[in-house]
Parts: structure tokens; C-alpha cells; sequence
């Protein structure tokens, strides 16, 4: 991880460097903060029309998406004035590595490098089949769960899960690399080349957690990869339904995943211990606190979580006197309800140690509880006491005065702020 002021020089120049020697296959930008609303992210990737090299540019808008193209520098010119200013996140995909760079509110921007997603060489052509980190020859589970036909083609209505999972697996790359789970790209050849990729050190299997994992696409997903890196890896989805829980087994044993495991439990209920990673996607309302509380107490060095079903704080929520024009729709109240409740947790994660990451999931067009919520287990260097009263001045500020993970931690919202 690099934080230093010239994090965007860096990014740029590795996006130029991967255009110079053929290495650039995809670049894109989200978390918008321009002006058009409607602006949602922007993909970029190489082509070739008429024998030139051009940059295409997919500017995805909520009910449509448009492709203009652009020569390279004229596109390295446009994506250098697009981050920062329209967009807060840039993710650029290279066969040698990934790259992300962060704008983040009040501090210097940050770029984390990742291993590569893609080693193969880049396909210029202008419709060309996408290739992505899990390809569908290499995981025929997904046969099984439904994603892909016996053609080894994405299933009628599956389109939006074969996304998901895909981008969840690009999204877990720098996350684990920042967490220290994976080494840095720049020590991958040398691991290669004396037969210890992925080694980072650890002298037992990475032990990863999938809390409400349901038929298990991210969890067999997520070993998988782990698996095509080199990484020992320990993988259990826990599912309250014993009818997946033994089709999950059964789709382990038939495909000879080594390490992975399916368990039949809750997410409140079930014990942790000695985890390094724990996913909760989509749990009900506080079931989602249930899990993240699970992972602090299991001391886990990552934590990936994408909420659903707000529901406990709506109730409560009070608007102070300058936002009560806002709080009569009841759509926008329940809108800030979700807004308020991710940005508890996240104060709460800091709280307890992590360095807290919000990031768009999926598209907006498959679901708008798009949002995942990571927490790096990196203590902050703001005091304890002053992380504390941010969150207790959060939820008073809309008079919240009970939050399901506050709880779990045992910081009581309903008392003042004393120091």
C-alpha cells in the first residue's frame, strides 16, 4: 500500500507504463461525485478499429449505457481528469498486476497494488468475450449452482449472479493483499519461482468464514480462487438450511475443492475462532452487526460485508429541524436509514480497530443494495475516546439511540457523551 500525495502520478503512470508494453486490460472508475447524477461508473478498456489502438470508454448511466473511444492519449488525458474530481475509486487490471486508487475525505489519496486477475494476453478485439478471474471452462461448480449451462454458457436469468460473483472476486484481490493475507505483487515472481506462490509467510491455511452463505456461490467462488493463486486456504460457508448445507458438501466432495466446507448454523449463534477472514453478503437487517461483530471478536484481519434489509434504525430516526422537509417522504427517510446504519457500522469498525472501506458492490441496474462494507484490521491513529464520540454524535444527531453492533460492543447510544 502506497498513501503518499502523488498516489494519482503513480496510478497514472502505471496505466501508461501497461499501455506502453501491452499489459493494460481494463480500467474502471466508481464512487461518483460529479455533477450528473445519473452517472454511475465508467469501464475502460483497449481496442483495436481500423488497425489502431483506442481506448473505449462505457460511461454506464442508470436506464442506459453509452461507448465512445478515444486514441490512447487523449484517453490517459480524459481518466486523469475524471479521478479525483467525477470519481472517488479508479481500478486499473493489468496481466502483471492491479492497482486501486482511493479518495477518501480529509486524507491523501491511497493506491494498493494487487496480484493480476488476468495473466493472458489482452484480446484487442472490439467484441471480444470478456475474460474474468474465475473462467467458466475452469469452474464447472457452476454448472451445479445453476450459473452455467452443460455448454458451459451463463444461465438464462444468471447474468446478474455471474456478474456478482465476478466482482466480488475482483473486489477480494486488493482486499486481502491489504490485509496482508496476500503478498505484494512485486515479491509474487520471486514466490513463483522457488515453488511458494501466495506464501506470505503463514505457517497454517488461511481460515476464511462465509456467514449466511446460502447455496454457497461465494463461497465455492472464493476457495476457488484462492486455490488458483496457490493459497492454502480453509474455507467454511455457514447456512441455517441443512438441506444446502449438505448440497454444499456434496458440490466439495464431487469437484475435490480441498478446503471447503459447509456448517449448519446462524450467524448470531455459531462459534468463530481463529478466523482470518469473515464475508456476510446480503444478511437481514442485524444479522449483518451479528456477523461483524463475530469477526472483531475472532480478531479476523479482514472483514467483507454487504448489508441488506435496514430495518432497525428506521423506526427511530428523528430529523433534526433543518432536514424535516426531507423526513415527510418516507422513501428518502428510509433511503437515509440505510445511509445512517453503513456509516454506524463503519464508525464502529474503526472504532474497534479497522480501517473501514465502503465500495460499490454490483450494478445499480441488479439491485440497489449495491454497497460493501470491508474492514482491514489496522488500528487508526485517532484516539479511541474521540472514535467513540464520533459515533455517539452520529446517532444523536438523528436521535438514534440503539444500533444492534453498537450494542454488541457494548457502547450504549442512549447515554450522553461523557469523556
Amino acid at each position: 500500500m502506497r498513501e503518499t500525495a502523488d498516489a494519482k502520478e503513480q496510478f497514472l503512470a502505471l496505466l501508461q507504463g501497461a499501455l506502453a508494453d501491452a499489459t493494460f486490460a481494463r480500467l474502471s472508475l466508481s464512487a461518483p461525485i460529479g455533477s450528473d447524477r445519473t452517472l454511475k461508473s465508467i469501464v475502460i478498456r483497449p481496442v483495436l478499429l481500423r488497425g489502431e489502438l483506442k481506448l473505449s470508454f462505457v460511461f454506464r448511466h442508470d436506464t442506459r449505457a453509452i461507448t465512445q473511444n478515444f486514441p490512447p492519449e487523449a484517453g490517459c488525458r480524459q481518466i486523469g481528469e475524471l479521478i479525483g474530481t467525477q470519481f472517488r475509486t479508479a481500478h486499473l487490471s493489468t496481466t502483471r498486476q492491479t492497482a486501486e486508487l482511493e479518495y477518501r475525505a480529509g486524507r491523501a489519496p491511497r493506491l494498493t497494488l494487487g496480484h493480476p486477475v488476468q495473466t493472458k494476453p489482452i484480446s484487442l478485439e472490439h467484441d471480444r468475450v470478456k475474460r474474468r478471474a474465475l473462467e467458466l471452462t475452469a469452474a464447472p461448480w457452476l454448472r451445479d449452482l445453476g450459473v452455467t449451462t452443460a455448454e458451459g454458457k451463463v444461465a438464462r436469468g444468471m447474468e446478474g449472479k455471474f456478474k456478482q460473483i465476478h466482482r466480488f472476486i475482483e473486489l477480494l484481490q486488493p482486499l486481502f493483499t491489504s490485509a496482508g493475507l496476500l503478498p505484494e505483487p512485486g515479491r509474487q515472481a520471486a514466490d513463483a519461482a522457488q515453488g511458494t506462490a501466495g506464501n506470505t509467510g503463514r505457517t497454517s491455511a488461511l481460515q476464511v468464514a462465509d456467514m449466511g452463505c446460502g447455496k454457497g456461490y461465494l463461497t465455492v467462488a472464493t476457495c476457488a480462487w484462492l486455490h488458483q493463486l496457490g493459497v492454502e486456504a480453509a474455507v467454511c460457508g455457514v447456512e441455517r438450511r441443512p438441506e444446502l448445507v449438505h448440497a454444499g458438501n456434496e458440490l466439495a466432495r464431487r469437484y475435490h475443492l480441498a478446503g471447503l466446507s459447509f456448517l449448519t448454523g446462524d450467524i448470531a449463534s455459531t462459534p468463530l475462532e481463529n478466523i482470518d477472514v469473515l464475508i456476510a453478503l446480503h444478511a437481514c437487517n442485524t444479522a449483518t452487526d451479528d456477523a461483524i461483530a463475530k469477526g472483531i471478536e475472532a480478531n479476523a484481519a479482514l472483514l467483507v460485508v454487504s448489508p441488506c434489509c435496514h430495518q432497525e434504525v428506521r423506526p427511530q430516526l428523528e430529523a433534526p429541524s433543518a432536514l424535516r422537509p426531507m423526513a415527510k417522504h418516507g422513501i428518502l427517510l428510509e433511503r437515509q436509514a440505510e445511509l445512517l446504519t453503513d456509516a454506524l457500522r463503519g464508525a464502529l469498525l474503526e472504532w474497534a480497530g479497522y480501517e473501514t472501506r465502503v465500495i460499490e458492490f454490483v450494478a445499480t441496474e441488479h439491485t440497489h443494495k449495491n454497497l460493501l462494507l470491508a474492514g482491514i484490521k489496522r488500528p487508526s491513529d485517532v484516539p479511541r475516546a474521540e472514535l467513540e464520540k464520533r459515533v455517539r454524535e452520529l446517532a444523536a444527531f438523528w436521535n438514534v439511540k440503539h444500533q444492534r453492533l453498537a450494542a454488541r460492543l457494548k457502547i450504549d447510544l442512549s447515554c450522553p457523551w461523557s469523556q
